[in-house]
């Protein structure tokens, strides 16, 4: 059986595969036929929880003695929108001027796939690795992320499994390969703002308490002052209104009640605790303001709901595996990347709980895009990107 070497064979099988979350769309499949050849034991759990999807992951191994490397990512993809503005097929992996289009090319089924192929060009040259190394992989990154890697990994846990070292294949560089590397990661929350008013004829307003008026307090509020101006390792905090709706089609009514969702990106200043915290504050001393209720004495009435499951603020301290990764991309490259923290959110933000994580991949300049592509050239020095570091990262013991 011969090995998977090819990453841009590996690719293409994967993109060929619909995986649009939540569906496996035989992603799965297609990645435990390439693991087969090279000797890992494949599982694929399934994990559920009410209201949402079903999710199937996949968790494979390969054992040694030594230790213990997790590469971890996802094959469920978003939807392609309009398939027509597609200049080729979203599913097909057609390639044009020597770059390979199709739905997940570099988020991120080009980043397992170049992991694949490092390991099969290692075992066909060195032999195993010295020590183990397993892929945690799931199909709910791209949708609420309830069923895949948050439980995957307490399932593996309670199996025993524990890891030393952690890359999160997601495309992490913004122009070239070889610009950046992921060393940590802002913290999320996100909230919604209700305030309460009296529905009225817009032609009495003192008869009715516009509810926008009072959500324009409260807002100033939350969008000024900044919450801080950065940290050595993270960009300044950052709070974005994402929707305000009221939930009124009539032209000559005041609503009863408006919303506003927003959502916060903070940095190593705050925790989700004392970041909700200050909002909480921030509201409570606006809703007495009058700014934009002129005569109004009563403070303004509002509630906050959280959303659950806030993504927790990290940096990566492993000078092994950062150096190790950051030499490695520089012999293949001749870049030196960057350590970030900048960016949304990932999978490493419940790996982190773990073991020490970073994440490197493709450019990420055609994600979530029409027309996602990824460069064949760049394919091959991925490839050798990470076929070097497993041997550096493991002789190192």
């Amino acid at each position: 059986m011969s090995l998977p070497k090819d990453p841009a064979e590996n690719l293409a099988a994967l993109i060929r595969c619909p995986s649009v979350t939540p569906a496996e769309g035989g992603a799965l499949t297609a990645l435990e036929a390439m693991l087969a050849p090279l000797g890992f034991a494949v599982e694929r759990p399934v994990f559920s929880e009410n209201g949402t999807p079903d999710i199937e992951n996949l968790y494979a191994r390969l054992s040694g003695n030594g230790p213990h490397l997790m590469f971890a990512g996802h094959t469920d993809v978003v939807p392609v929108g309009d398939e027509t503005a597609w200049s080729q097929a979203p599913f097909s992996a057609a390639v044009h001027d020597g770059e390979m289009y199709g739905r997940g090319a570099v988020d991120m089924k080009g980043g397992i796939a170049c992991f694949v192929a490092a390991l099969a060009r290692h075992i066909e040259s060195r032999g195993k690795p010295k020590g183990s190394v397993s892929l945690l992989i799931t199909g709910d990154e791209e949708g609420p992320a309830i069923n895949g890697t948050v439980k995957l990994l307490d399932w593996a846990v309670g199996r025993g499994e524990a890891w030393d070292a952690a890359i999160v294949g997601e495309p992490t560089n913004p122009d070239l390969l070889g610009d950046m590397i992921k060393i940590g990661r802002r913290g999320s929350i996100s909230g919604l703002v209700t305030v309460h008013g009296r529905q009225g004829h817009v032609a009495y307003p003192h008869l009715a308490d516009n509810p926008v008026r009072g959500l324009m307090t409260l807002l100033d509020a939350l969008m000024s002052p900044a919450f801080d101006d950065g940290t050595e390792n993270f960009q300044p905090s950052n709070l974005e209104i994402t929707s305000i709706d009221v939930g009124n089609a009539a032209t000559n009514v005041i609503a009863a009640k408006a919303t506003a969702a927003f959502n916060i990106r903070f940095n190593d200043t705050w925790t989700a605790e004392t970041i909700q915290a200050e909002v909480h504050n921030r509201l409570d001393i606006a809703s007495g303001r009058r700014k934009y209720r002129k005569g109004r004495k009563e403070p303004v009435e509002f509630e906050v709901t959280w959303r659950d499951r806030p993504s927790h603020v990290f940096l990566t301290r492993d000078d092994k595996l950062i150096e190790t990764l950051s030499a490695s991309v520089k012999a293949v490259t001749g870049r030196q990347p960057a350590l970030s923290t900048s960016g949304g959110t990932s999978d490493a933000r419940f790996i982190k709980d773990y073991c020490p994580v970073v994440e490197f991949g493709l450019v990420g300049k055609t994600m979530h895009m029409v027309d996602e592509r990824v460069a064949l050239d760049d394919l091959e020095m991925l490839t050798n990107i990470y076929t070097r570091f497993i041997e550096d990262w493991f002789e190192q013991g």
